[in-house]
């Protein structure tokens, strides 16, 4: 079978793709479940109408990227997978329930009359679970699993602890602003005057976890403390929770200001020198501090197999991606649309 080996690194070509899915995963899908999130708290039904036709053309799409990242880590890091799924069984089961329930609420709701209440509730409830045990995948795996040779060696309920729940409502508040934000620049009026106060409201709560956080990562784990504070890697890093604070402080400004546009893109850059921070902190380890992505990673031809179809689709997915958010660009009325 032919194999790329020998001319690209195999594995290090698909670690990054499958932390960047996950990435494009967070920042896209994180939006829409933050519109869930905040669903119930609008003014009126017709704001719900507004915010859900915000996202009616993108949600679906945005879960793509989920696809990908937990097939790839199947397909080309077996050994990776075949641990942390185990220990991981009932929150990813949760996490998916709660994306499948709101994917049902939010079809049912625009053909409901009397029982519309009803998937209101549940669009809300499904999103506030996905966002939730997301989050507590985060703290449960930055603490890492239990591992005996090539299996995991814990119990089932070893994911659930006082720092993975405290993660988990961190994600909540961060998918929150996400979802405030992304409303300040698809609506109006009274819509959009109440996205930017809930944004201005969550942005503290996001601030003091991500503070929590960044401090307990190197609290915890000794090589992670190490590498952040010593020279000359801190002289290196310490530009990224610099951006980050700059990016709450414009944040917090543009949405004092009236700008529509900025608090969106911003809030992403948090995100992103967020998922940096930590994807710096555990590097190279695909199961934290026991197995790297090279030892994880499947054969050669298995992973150029996978390559080949991956260099084919993925263009084609990033193009109508792009050309999506193209063609329904500009603001989301109450009018439906679905």
């Amino acid at each position: 079978m032919f194999s790329f080996e020998g001319f690209v690194d195999l594995p290090l070509i698909w670690f990054g793709l499958i932390a960047t899915a996950m990435f494009l995963y967070v920042l896209l899908d994180g939006f829409d479940l933050g519109v869930g999130i905040l669903f119930p708290f609008s003014p009126s039904d017709q704001c719900r109408d507004r915010m859900m036709n915000s996202i009616a053309p993108f949600w679906d799409g945005n879960e793509t990227w989920l696809v990908l990242a937990g097939g790839g880590l199947f397909a080309a890091f077996p050994l990776a997978y075949a641990i942390l799924m185990p220990a991981f069984y009932i929150p990813v089961i949760f996490m998916l329930l709660g994306l499948v329930f709101r994917g049902v609420a939010f079809e049912f709701r625009f053909k409901a009359n009397r029982s519309r209440p009803l998937w209101d509730y549940a669009f809300h409830f499904g999103s506030l679970l996905a966002a939730f045990m997301q989050g507590v995948l985060i703290g449960a795996f930055v603490q890492g699993v239990k591992v005996d040779g090539r299996s995991f060696a814990g119990s089932a309920f070893d994911w659930l602890n006082a720092y993975s729940v405290m993660t988990g409502m961190a994600l909540v508040f961060g998918y929150a602003l996400l979802g405030a934000t992304w409303l300040v620049m698809k609506t109006d009026g009274i819509t959009q005057d109440w996205a930017r106060k809930c944004a201005g409201y969550v942005l503290g709560y996001v601030g003091l976890f991500l503070v929590i956080v960044s401090i307990s990562i190197p609290m915890m784990n000794p090589a992670v403390r190490a590498l952040w504070f010593s020279m000359p890697t801190f002289a290196y890093l310490v530009p990224i929770p610099l951006v980050t604070a700059t990016c709450f402080v414009f944040i917090w400004r543009d949405l004092h200001k009236g700008s529509e546009y900025r608090p969106f893109l911003l809030s992403l850059g948090v995100f992103a020198t967020g998922y940096l921070g930590i994807g710096i902190s555990f590097w190279p380890w695909l199961v934290p501090f026991e197995i790297t992505f090279r030892q994880a990673a499947a054969a050669p031809p298995s992973q150029s197999l996978l390559l080949v179809g991956t260099v084919i689709m993925l263009p084609v997915v990033l193009t109508y991606t792009g050309f999506c958010y193209y063609l329904f660009r500009g603001k989301a009325s109450h009018e439906s649309a679905y």
